[in-house]
């Protein structure tokens, strides 16, 4: 059994639900103790402030190269989404089945973090100074997380030159895709506040939908760009609508919605914020917003071309620069240093019967060892 494989068995049967704290961390503490790193481990968030998601843990691990030698980090996350039901076998019992391996993370994204371990061991310790940024907060509200891990290495002065996050960004393939940058995320919450009443007597009642339905119509008809040469156009989604109303001959007292809007680098969450809130204020309603991450682009240059011949070294694959898709914890990573997102195929994540091409994980492997080498020796 190769030791990517091993790596990713001994993660995956270490439950670890999103917040994940405990055995899963002991787990990665053991893998990299005998690799030479010293370990960090803290929990961030006490849930005394009644936030469900906390306590979180967090890992910060690092070996040290000589003196003034370049920095290069691996980031990741522990934590998993819930598994769900009709598992063919136990999801947090990692099974083979042919040239398969089955359970809740092998591809997001224990299955990038065992070969991110292989990789580490192949990489001689003179080389330069190797650091894993491993969260157990990611699927979740990411408050805990990878922030607070930021916070730990400035505070260290143990911030990377560059960072690989192991999101499984492949499609078809493993290689036909690197993440250079991210569209940004900001959610928010519209409320109108009318006068409840029977629908009988209208001029008693001030009902608020029309209003809301103002604000929404205004908003569904916004183009907010075109796109850019490496971002597709922002889109603004209407996702909830309610008036928690559960009687048919009553004018309710509120309406709310909510959207979403997934925005390139023309804008950011606090400008499309302010947009927002000025045309739910013209129609008589409000407007929350919660940021979840502003967008980011790493450039294509050194660093992408390095993990492209990496890649095709390996798998004889280019790999696409992309900034599809989501969000992930390199929106916050990206303050400190350049970082690409780059790692196993992503047609089972969060899917019942979850797993990875156990070739995958060796290969995989083999291209953070090429990467990481050339990183430290340019």
């Amino acid at each position: 059994m190769s030791i990517a494989l091993a790596h990713a068995k001994t993660l995956i049967a270490a439950k670890s639900v999103t917040p994940a704290t405990g055995p899963v961390f002991d787990a990665m503490e053991a893998m990299l103790t005998p690799l030479g790193f010293d370990v960090h481990r803290f929990i961030a968030g006490t849930g005394a402030d009644g936030t469900p998601e906390a306590p979180v843990e967090n890992l910060f691990a690092i070996r040290k190269g000589p003196e003034g030698s370049k920095h290069f980090a691996f980031a990741g996350h522990l934590d998993v989404v819930p598994p769900g039901d009709e598992w063919t076998s136990d999801p947090f019992a990692p099974e083979e089945r042919g040239e398969l391996l089955y359970g809740r993370g092998a591809v997001d994204m224990k299955g990038s973090i065992a070969s991110m371990v292989a990789a580490v061991a192949d990489v001689p310790a003179d080389a330069g100074t190797i650091s894993f940024i491993i969260t157990g907060d990611e699927e979740g509200p990411a408050l805990y997380g990878t922030r607070a891990l930021i916070d730990h290495m400035r505070a260290a002065g143990q911030e990377p030159d560059l960072c690989l996050v192991g999101e499984p960004t492949s499609v078809n393939q493993l290689g036909d895709m690197m993440k250079i940058g991210r569209r940004g995320s900001v959610n928010i919450w519209l409320e109108v506040e009318g006068t409840q009443g029977h629908v009988a007597y209208p001029h008693l009642a001030d009902n608020p939908i029309p209003k809301l339905i103002a604000i929404l119509a205004e908003l569904d008809a916004l183009v907010l760009d075109e796109g850019t040469d490496w971002f597709q156009p922002s889109n603004l989604e209407i996702t909830e609508l309610d008036t928690i109303n559960h009687a048919h001959n009553v004018i309710p007292a509120k309406a709310q919605a909510r959207i979403s809007i997934r925005f390139n680098d023309l804008h950011s969450g606090a400008s499309l914020s302010e947009k927002v809130g000025a045309i739910a204020k013209k129609h008589g309603g409000m407007a929350k917003p919660i940021i979840s991450g502003e967008p980011f682009l790493t450039p294509p240059g050194e660093f992408s071309e390095i993990i492209a011949a990496a890649v095709e070294a390996e798998t004889g694959v280019t790999p696409e620069a992309s900034t599809t898709g989501g969000t992930s914890d390199a929106r916050f990573l990206r303050s400190v240093c350049p970082v690409i997102e780059f790692g196993l195929c992503n047609a089972t994540m969060h899917k019942r019967d979850e797993a990875v091409a156990i070739p995958d994980l060796d290969a995989l492997a083999r291209i953070y060892t090429s990467v990481a080498k050339a990183v430290l020796t340019k």
